[in-house]
């Protein structure tokens, strides 16, 4: 890690975030938002970062309490407070339009990041979502509980799922919570570019599902490319470099 890249933290209600935060010379800035227990050094959140030094942009990443560096209970968190500190940093490091990129949950969040600027007047350059998953607990989580999972989830307020990515917990709170953050209820109209980036193969979640995302979205200024091969993470090669294309064309056509 370089220094202009070097780990920092920022205080959000008592707990340190880990940040990092890649200064340039040009705008927009390229904003990371991970997924759902990932953490900043992954793949694509380390390839933001490449691309931000060879753009000349600034590039901003950090993690969610509970997640990679940063302070917190996991079990404790929520879309809320995870969204909520992702605003936190934002608003202290982001000079300028910015660009956010969300994988998976980050989608989620990032698509709920760019209601709460939109609201405050702070318009976004672009937005690019990585096999987006927002309202997935309500979506995806809950609609395939079992009553073995059911009687987990009563009991030890979390039950966990086990998938080819490992074993995967979801707790009481982060459900209950998410019912307040849910956003394909209707028309999401987010005032900027979004480019959607999803591989038919991802059996976490489905490329349906985002089919279904795109009808709430507006008829202008949204792009949807399916891989046909791709599955979830979408942090192959050539996944990247398509990342990396997806992300040049916003900041030159902003």
């Amino acid at each position: 890690m370089t220094e202009s890249t070097a780990l920092q933290f920022l205080t959000v209600d008592d707990l340190k975030i880990a940040v990092c935060y890649r200064q340039g010379k040009k705008i927009p800035g390229l904003v990371w938002l991970g997924g759902y227990r990932s953490d900043m050094m992954g793949v694509k959140a380390v390839a933001i970062d490449t691309f931000a030094t060879r753009l000349g942009i600034p590039a901003l990443r950090h993690d969610y309490s509970g997640h990679g560096a940063s302070q917190g209970n996991f079990f404790q968190g929520s879309i809320s407070l995870w969204l909520q500190q992702s605003l936190a940093v934002f608003k202290h490091f982001a000079k300028g339009p910015q660009i956010l990129i969300g994988s998976s949950m980050g989608g989620w969040i990032a698509i709920r990041m760019a209601e709460d600027l939109k609201k405050s007047h702070i318009r976004l350059a672009g937005m690019v979502l990585i096999a987006p998953a927002p309202d997935f607990t309500s979506t995806l989580v809950e609609m395939d509980l079992t009553e073995s999972k059911r009687q987990e989830l009563a009991t030890r307020d979390f039950f966990e799922v086990r998938s080819e990515y490992g074993v995967t917990p979801y707790t009481q709170t982060l459900i209950e919570d998410a019912k307040n953050n849910l956003v394909m209820k209707g028309l999401i109209d987010l005032g900027c570019p979004i480019h959607i980036l999803q591989g038919m193969q991802d059996n976490v979640v489905p490329y349906e599902r985002t089919l279904k995302l795109m009808e709430h979205l507006p008829l202008g200024d949204v792009t949807l490319t399916l891989i046909k091969d791709g599955e979830h993470r979408l942090s192959r090669p050539q996944d990247i470099d398509l990342l990396e294309k997806t992300i040049r064309f916003l900041v030159t056509a902003g």
